[in-house]
Formats: C-alpha cells, sequence, structure tokens
C-alpha cells in the first residue's frame, strides 16, 4: 500500500527509513487489510509464504517459498516448548526459524527472545535476516520501532529480540520467553556446556517459555547427547531430523555426484545428518555410538567430578568395615595456558575392574605455576591417588613444583636406559625421574591397551568431553593416533597413558587383579560360548588367519593336527597381551 493511503500526523517513518513504521505512527486500515491481519495473525505459516521475503544467492531478494519439511518444523516449534532439530546444511533451517520469529515478534505482546551462536557475528547475521524480513512487509502489517540495531530490536508492543555469543554470561542479563541456540554442535564443548546451564533455569521457570536447538551434527558433543537423549524419551526435547532426499531437487543422480565429489564419509556427515567419528578413529563409530555420557555431580574448583571418593568406613556396631579405601590413579596431560591446547587429567577408581573414570579436568588457560594446586588438591580428595605425570614440554615443571612445593610424595616414577623401554617403579631410584615421556612405543602400547580396555568395556567413563575428543582421535599420516586438524586431544592422552600404565609391573602390584588374565578369560568363554565357532579345526596345511581385537594371526599346521580353537589361544592370542 502507498503512502497516500495513510492518514498520518507528521511523518510514520523510523528514522527517515521509509520501509520501517516508527512507534506511534497513526495508520488507517481497510476492511480487508483488518481482515488480513487477523487472518496472518492465525497462521504462521499462511503469513511466512505470502509475506515474508528472504535474500538467495542466485535471485536476490525473493518470497519464502516454503518446502514441506519447513512446515512441519513451523508447526513443531509453535506447540511444543523444546525442539532439537538436526538439520543438514544449505537448506534454509535459520530462515525458517526466523521468518517464525517474525511472526511471534508481530503478532505477540512483551516476548523476550534471544538469538544465540557460536560467534557473536553469526548471532547478528542471523538477526540481519530477521530485519531484511522485516523491511519488506507492508507497513499495515507492522508494529512500530522503538530500537532497531544490529544487536538488538524493541517493537512498540513490548516484543524485544536480542543476538548475543554463547558465553555463560551471555543469558544471565534477561528473562526470555524463546531461545534459539543456533548450529549449537559447533559451539565449544565447555562453553555449549556453561551456556545451556546458564540459560536452562531462565526458560524452565515459566511454564510457556521455549528452547529451539538447532543444528547440522560435528561429532559427539553436547549437541549429540540432547539429540541421543531426545530419541530416547530421556529428556523433553522433541527431535526432528531432514534427510537429504526431503529438499526438493535432490534426487539419486544428484547423491551420486555428490558422493564421488566430497566422499562418503563426508556425505553421511553433511548431508544424512549422522554424528559419525572422523575416518579411522582408535574407537569404532560403533563403540563411540553407544557410550553413554552424563553430566557431572557437581564442579569441586572446575574439576568435573562423577563419583565421590569412596573412603574407608568402619562399621562399629557391626565390627565390621562397611566400605574399603577405594584407589585412585589420575594422568595429568600439562600445557602452557595459552589458550591453545589444554591442560587436563582424569581420575580413574582402579580398586576393580571395570575400572572407572570419576574426575576430570580441563582448561586452556591454566598457568603451569597454578595448575599443580589443582593437581594436588585433587589427588588428596582422591585417597592421596597416585599421579602420573606426561613430563614433556611443561610436565617436568609441574612434576617438581607438585613434589618439591606441594610435598605431594605419591608421584609415579620411570626408569630407562641402556635401550631399554621406560617402566614405573615404586619409589625412588637413581636416574628415575618423575612421570613419563610420551615415546612412540608408550604411545603405541598404550593406544592398544585404551582401545581394549574401551571396546571391551573394562573402562568406563560418561564425561563428554573425553567422547568428543575420541570422534576426532585419528589415524594420522605418520603412522601414530592424534586429534585431526583443529581438534583437541588432550584428555584422551591421558587415557592413553592409563592403558600404558596398565602394562606396568607395578600396576599390577597395587591392584589386586591381573587384567590380562581377566580378558583372557572372557575370550576363552567366549570361544566356548559362540556355537557359530566349530570346536575343531581341521587344518590343510594352508595358511589360516585368526582375529581377535582387529589384529589378524596366521597360523600354520603340518595338516595333520587338529587344531582346537583354545589352543590358538592359548598359543597365539598371548603376544597381544604380553606388554
Amino acid at each position: 500500500m502507498s503512502e497516500e493511503n495513510f492518514q498520518q500526523t507528521g511523518s510514520i517513518y523510523y528514522r527517515n527509513n521509509e520501509r520501517l513504521k516508527r512507534s506511534g505512527a497513526q495508520l488507517e486500515y481497510t476492511q480487508e487489510q483488518i481482515d488480513e491481519y487477523i487472518k496472518c495473525s492465525q497462521d504462521a505459516v499462511y503469513f511466512i509464504k505470502k509475506y515474508v521475503k528472504i535474500v538467495v544467492l542466485d535471485h536476490g531478494v525473493i518470497p519464502f517459498e516454503l518446502w514441506p519439511f519447513q512446515e512441519k518444523l513451523i508447526h513443531l516449534m509453535h506447540n511444543n516448548r523444546f525442539v532439537i532439530a538436526n538439520i543438514l546444511r544449505q537448506v534454509g533451517k535459520t530462515s525458517t526459524v526466523v521468518a517464525y520469529f517474525l511472526w511471534l515478534s508481530i503478532f505477540t505482546d512483551s516476548l523476550n527472545m534471544l538469538i544465540a551462536a557460536n560467534k557473536r557475528q553469526t548471532a547478528e547475521d542471523i538477526l540481519g535476516k530477521y530485519i531484511l524480513a522485516y523491511e519488506h512487509l507492508p507497513m499495515w502489517l507492522q508494529q512500530g520501532i522503538v530500537t532497531w540495531n544490529k544487536g538488538s530490536i524493541e517493537l512498540e508492543n513490548g516484543t524485544k529480540i536480542r543476538a548475543t555469543s554463547t558465553t555463560s554470561g551471555s543469558a544471565r542479563s534477561g528473562t526470555y520467553n524463546i531461545v534459539l541456540l543456533d548450529e549449537f554442535a559447533h559451539i565449544e564443548p565447555n562453553l555449549a556446556e556453561d551456556f545451556y546451564t546458564s540459560v536452562y533455569p531462565v526458560i524452565s521457570s515459566g511454564k510457556e517459555s521455549k528452547i529451539f536447538m538447532i543444528s547440522t551434527p560435528k561429532g559427539m558433543n553436547l549437541f549429540h547427547k540432547f539429540w541421543s537423549d531426545a530419541i530416547s524419551g530421556e529428556n523433553k526435547f522433541i527431535p526432528f531430523e531432514v534427510h537429504w532426499s526431503d529438499v526438493p531437487g535432490r534426487d539419486q543422480i544428484w547423491y551420486e555426484d555428490t558422493i564421488r565429489n566430497i566422499g562418503e564419509l563426508r556425505f553421511s556427515q553433511e548431508f544424512e545428518c549422522q554424528f559419525l567419528g572422523s575416518s579411522d578413529t582408535l574407537i569404532s563409530g560403533k563403540k563411540l555410538q553407544q557410550l553413554a555420557t552424563n553430566y557431572p555431580k557437581y564442579r569441586r574448583n572446575e574439576v568435573a567430578i562423577y563419583e565421590e571418593p569412596i573412603k574407608e568406613l568402619w562399621n562399629e556396631e557391626e565390627q565390621k568395615f562397611d566400605s574399603i579405601e577405594h584407589k585412585y590413579v589420575m594422568v595429568v596431560d600439562t600445557a602452557e595456558g595459552k589458550k591453545l591446547d589444554y591442560s587436563a587429567f582424569t581420575v580413574i577408581d582402579i580398586t576393580e575392574i571395570p575400572y572407572k573414570v570419576v574426575a576430570t579436568y580441563r582448561d586452556n588457560t591454566i598457568s603451569p605455576i597454578l595448575y599443580p594446586t589443582i593437581i594436588a588438591d585433587t589427588a588428596r580428595y582422591f585417597n592421596n591417588a597416585y599421579i602420573l605425570i606426561e613430563t614433556q614440554s611443561v610436565g617436568m615443571q609441574v612434576g617438581e613444583s607438585l613434589l618439591m612445593d606441594l610435598e605431594y610424595e605419591n608421584l609415579l616414577r620411570c626408569s630407562s636406559g641402556n635401550k631399554k623401554a621406560q617402566e614405573i617403579i615404586g619409589g625412588y631410584k637413581s636416574g628415575s625421574y618423575i612421570g613419563v615421556r610420551s615415546s612412540s612405543q608408550v604411545k603405541k602400547v598404550g593406544c592398544m591397551n585404551f582401545k581394549t580396555l574401551i571396546e571391551t568395556d573394562k573402562l568406563l567413563f560418561s564425561d563428554l568431553d573425553i567422547k568428543e575428543e575420541l570422534s576426532h582421535f585419528i589415524l594420522s599420516s605418520n603412522g601414530t593416533y592424534a586429534a585431526e586438524k583443529g581438534e583437541h586431544d588432550d584428555l584422551v592422552i591421558t587415557l592413553v597413558l592409563f592403558g600404558w600404565l596398565t602394562t606396568q609391573t607395578f600396576f599390577k602390584e597395587i591392584v589386586d587383579h591381573d587384567l590380562r588374565k581377566q580378558l583372557k578369560q572372557q575370550y576363552m568363554n567366549n570361544v566356548q560360548e559362540d556355537e557359530s565357532l566349530p570346536d575343531i579345526v581341521v587344518d590343510d596345511g594352508k595358511p589360516k588367519n585368526y582375529i581377535f581385537m582387529d589384529k589378524i594371526f596366521w597360523v600354520v599346521d603340518d595338516g595333520n593336527t587338529p587344531i582346537n580353537n583354545n589352543d590358538i589361544y592359548r598359543d597365539y592370542i598371548p603376544d597381544l597381551l604380553k606388554y
């Protein structure tokens, strides 16, 4: 409608912007406009299809023609408080949510809405989509503008929209009715957890307040946990997923061409929304999918506590121990505190099998000068835990500080020399040193044993950061495992070193069990219970391959002697466990 159709007192424009109506501007509506306004207020999809415009790369500003899955998402958001959407890239997911926010802001009074993304610029770009769509609305559909800038908007009906980055403090400055968490899977794990912890109480305090968590997947992080829990019904989020075939124009030919261009793994992540780890991860993708995660019970000096230390408890009345003091090992990795690699440690209950990760710490800002205090305090809390420190880089400095300044003596030491591999020793020995040097042999043995522990459920954890790191812990070009480019592996390295530690004679002396015997017995039991394996194999003299824990062993017999499967295990498999 043209300006001449309006009865006005002074300018109706907000700050001379002819696309925006100012607060308090008086307009005269036709009956047709009134009917249309009412119809729009009752149907978000109708409003969006008829009046919302978006920017498309090849076509500029065009009307928003909703696809069926976009309409379904709008209805889902409108009818539910908690929605989590696992959606592939470049299909208008953000534009869909923005269009719904636009409808809400115009036809609902006094809403407080928050758009949060991994970067403030990203959040402001999303608000920019809202601004563009708003400016292309007919003026008779608009609310008058009170505040209008790239970070916040306020309309004359009292509704406010704010754009921010996902920091723990960004949601504490106000109370919000609706929060959009955009690309939540791509937020740093510690920031994502802190932000959600801060924003959820604000949302949950209302009866109609909402959270929309929209993202493409990126490994097995907090978004993956929310998604998995939504699928299993463990939380209140309603899951919504878009397959590539739901997008008009994407057919079998498109599928085959795209697979050829980017490969199957990347296609699965980008277009099939799979929460896969990277290719060649140390722990198989299938096992990673099965690993359950949970939040810590609480944090103590920034240390995530999953289980309290178990102390010795004597029952005087019954003259017996109600609990025996548990034994713990802390494995420590140290960085320089320059926001690059993380200083990290894990505390592991080694009292019995399965071992359990009961506490974790990860921080990329902590100074090596302050780090020993956190280590010593946590180790004392966990029954004076044994501490194994990786001593490359500044690790030796941290170890010396623990011993000399903080007088913590329960530090594991290593000795080596004369081409002997490093080994843990009990107590001080001439030529020994605090901690372990992360050599290629230590990593090789550690990775093998850590993999075995995880995939046979002999080492349990529920820490989300560990799972996230494992989904990017891959075989590198030099034949060793490490974090892929742009990712971190500091917590995983502590568990790799723990895997190495379990092979040491000293470790077997401080625990009352033999891990290797238990693994061997489990394998023997599995062989005996598996009816698909023949009890006797008569060899024909040709090489035979037997697979154990993803390793292939070749066995050659003279062709006359029957080979029993248990004999194969007894004669050949122990080589796996000799370390």
